[in-house]
């Protein structure tokens, strides 16, 4: 039986009452979580579960994220205008990766749990069957063969993926802190302060959160921050589209806490000072993953950038993000190459 550190789950609700198990000892089945409401391939919330995206998601080869949170009955996240919002003890994120399917559902790969225990958080990932009727936990992690049935992106039917689903170490190597603390990445107000398909109607996540009790405080949305969308021309300049992708794909670990951190580069959308993001910047240790450039980012040569090398590459040795992704995201590619390009003396207006 799986166990990790001793995180007990004092109130975690599925629907009704308690759950009858702790993150010290989680379901083996993500049915337990009481998340989906009828065939899981449509990704229907049941009562209680909020969906929710991010206007610039994270790139994992393509496939489609399908993101709720849980939280338990009577409670509410608290605000942070940078940072994660602050969840309470109880609470469950879950974000299910799929394809598009021929009959115009979801084929299910994975979904991803982060647990909040009275200790911290906690990563699990669940595997679904090929019936596609239940996803079991599987702390192994490990690659899946994927063929598409229907074009997902620039993909076309019947293209090859060769999936990889992370174990729970590897879970933490992006989640945790330089305390070694696990925490969400994406539920920010920048990256929730856009419109989101509820049922109801189109409504802004900010706003629905409040408006369902989910969210306890927090200014107008109007007076959010709202981060550009990395591939939408009108939300935002170069500049802010590249910081807004650079962040959720990288920051998570190129931040003063992150994992990352002695390599001295932070991409958080907030960071305003471009030796920061990498601007002239050398690299604290040279090695192969340079690519021989000098420089993570040389103003005006993109392919004298080693951060661009790196986004290129898929050297398991080189290649960032590191984890999540098994080919090149072109279109990222593209955008980061433009910004570097058009960079004569760095840029010239901060993202935040």
């Amino acid at each position: 039986m799986f166990r990790t550190a001793a995180l007990l789950l004092s109130v975690l609700l599925l629907g009704c009452g308690t759950a009858d198990w702790s993150a010290d000892e989680p379901p083996e089945s993500l049915a337990a979580y009481g998340l989906f409401d009828g065939d899981p391939r449509q990704q229907r919330p049941a009562d209680g579960v909020i969906p929710y995206r991010l206007s610039t998601p994270l790139f994992s080869d393509y496939a489609t994220k399908h993101r709720f949170i849980k939280l338990p009955e009577g409670t509410a996240a608290s605000y942070q205008p940078e940072e994660v919002f602050d969840f309470p003890v109880g609470t469950v994120i879950a974000k299910t990766f799929s394809y598009p399917a021929a009959d115009g559902l979801q084929d299910l790969v994975e979904t991803r749990i982060l647990l909040h225990g009275d200790d911290g958080w906690i990563g699990l990932p669940y595997l679904w069957n090929d019936q596609q009727t239940e996803a079991t936990l599987d702390v192994t992690g490990g690659a899946r063969a994927v063929t598409l049935a229907a074009a997902a992106g620039p993909l076309p039917a019947g293209h090859e993926i060769d999936y990889r689903v992370p174990n729970q170490n590897q879970c933490k190597g992006c989640h945790r802190t330089k305390d070694r603390e696990l925490l969400p990445i994406g539920p920010r107000a920048g990256l929730l302060n856009a419109d989101f398909a509820y049922e109801v109607g189109e409504r802004n996540q900010l706003d629905h959160w409040r408006e369902v009790g989910a969210l306890a405080d927090g200014p107008a949305t109007s007076e959010a921050p709202r981060w550009a969308v990395w591939n939408e021309p009108q939300s935002g300049t170069l500049d802010q589209r590249s910081r807004a992708w650079l962040d959720i794909n990288c920051a998570h670990c190129h931040n003063p806490e992150g994992p990352a951190r002695t390599s001295g580069l932070d991409l958080r959308y907030v960071q305003t000072n471009p030796t920061h993001w990498g601007v002239d910047k050398s690299p604290v240790a040279a090695g192969r993953g340079s690519g021989d450039r000098l420089v993570d980012i040389a103003p005006g040569d993109p392919d004298g950038s080693i951060l661009l090398y790196r986004l290129e590459s898929l050297d398991p040795g080189e290649m960032m993000p590191e984890l999540g992704r098994s080919m090149v995201h072109a279109e990222s590619v593209a955008l980061i190459r433009e910004w570097i390009e058009t960079m004569e003396q760095g840029p010239t207006e901060a993202a935040g």
